[in-house]
């Protein structure tokens, strides 16, 4: 879900956040959201498809190069399970991301979607200066190569110079359309994340007039939620995964409720739902949702008879940790984790390193040890295994609180 990762400088719900950066703000197409239905539903494959046999049909359309493009970072994301923003809160470090290997093919194809894009959109302009469709794509164009960058080339500095220059595009439009309040959603996020960055980051040159502001940022992506037309989806993801990073779970329910009523077939929404009652301290409706996703699993329904059950107990453990029900976790992170070669990395190597801290905490240092060196070989490099590595040197103590 755009969501998540949202790449924003941290995982989003579906979710970071600057992965986002603009959307669609084009009049209503039937195609196209036939599109995102899939795109919102986790059908990652299916939305490619579709997005490539258009792009096909409509050889002059920047927009759906975008659309492509976004679809093959997000497939990708999902793969790596860098949609679950289940790091977001705590003391997780807001630069950092989970590694991420798409295939060449799968890069090659995405740079030429962009690349594309980009060129059509500047023809357009050329030919129409200052046209509102072309200067909104070309804006999207730059949002979506400061994800890629940002989350698969881990180049930070080019990903903020494009998430700049998204934000300078979309300030053309609105400055010239105070009315355009989808292409707000753009000029939202970027002073969300440039007000959350260290000030290392913001004395940057192509930074300078932007300062960013959180707060602000928070209530523009608001007004987009409420008064945008065709961003209000991603405002809506936008914000639960905001709210979770400030600590405003009871914000994020309801936003989480309605987008589960309109894509039924997306299971990371029911995990996160989970996630923030367990955020709000409610142990009993956040087990239930895991609950719910398990049903719907066991009832082979679309969307959810690819889903591994490994997956559902990795969160039910997850939840049982956090409330201290160590036997419990510790029963499901060892199932978790006899099946880790099969899941995404970051609930792999993430159910070792619970699986070590559930060991310290019992006593059981030996134990603990050998989880946490399982969890550095599962996913060498990753901020997780970083984390096992502390653990070696000092056993893991809950803190207070």
């Amino acid at each position: 879900m755009k969501l998540l990762y949202f790449p924003i400088f941290g995982r989003s719900l579906a979710l970071a956040i600057i992965s986002y950066l603009g959307l669609l703000a084009a009049q209503p197409d039937k195609e196209i959201d036939r599109g995102f239905d899939h795109f919102y539903n986790l059908e990652f494959d299916e939305a490619i498809r579709l997005f490539r046999n258009l792009a096909r049909q409509r050889p002059h359309s920047p927009a759906v190069l975008n659309h492509l493009a976004e679809s093959l970072l997000y497939r990708e994301m999902l793969r790596a399970g860098a949609l679950e923003t289940e790091l977001v809160t705590g003391g997780n470090a807001f630069l950092r991301r989970p590694k991420m290997n798409p295939s060449l093919a799968d890069q090659a194809e995405f740079d030429n979607a962009i690349n594309q894009s980009m060129a059509l959109a500047r023809k357009q302009l050329a030919a129409k200066p200052g046209d509102r469709d072309a200067t909104y794509a070309l804006g999207v164009a730059h949002g979506l190569r400061a994800n890629y960058n940002f989350i698969v080339r881990r180049s930070w500095t080019d990903s903020l110079r494009d998430a700049t220059t998204a934000r300078k595009l979309h300030n053309t439009l609105t400055d010239a359309d105070p009315t355009f309040i989808d292409a707000r959603l753009t000029q939202g996020i970027h002073d969300y994340i440039v007000g959350s960055l260290p000030w290392t980051y913001k004395v940057l040159g192509f930074l300078i007039g932007f300062r960013g502001d959180r707060e602000q940022g928070i209530k523009t992506v608001e007004l987009v939620y409420r008064q945008g037309d065709r961003n209000r989806t991603e405002a809506a993801i936008l914000l639960a995964t905001v709210y979770r990073r400030e600590r405003r779970p009871a914000d994020a329910v309801p936003l989480l409720e309605a987008l589960l009523a309109q894509f039924p077939r997306n299971y990371l929404l029911w995990f996160e739902l989970a996630q923030m009652y367990s955020d709000l301290g409610n142990k009993t409706k956040a087990l239930a949702a895991v609950d719910a996703v398990d049903k719907l699993r066991r009832q082979h329904l679309l969307g959810y008879e690819h889903l591994p059950e490994e997956k559902v107990i990795y969160y039910r453990a997850t939840i049982q940790f956090w409330y201290n029900d160590l036997d419990a976790a510790l029963k499901g992170f060892l199932a978790v984790t006899a099946k880790a070669n099969d899941l995404d990395l970051n609930t792999g190597v993430t159910a070792w390193v619970r699986l070590g801290q559930i060991y310290d905490l019992k006593g059981q240092r030996r134990l603990a040890l050998d989880a946490y060196r399982k969890a550095i070989a599962y996913s060498p490099g990753s901020y997780r295994a970083k984390e096992a590595e502390g653990y070696l040197r000092t056993k893991y103590q809950r803190k207070r609180g």
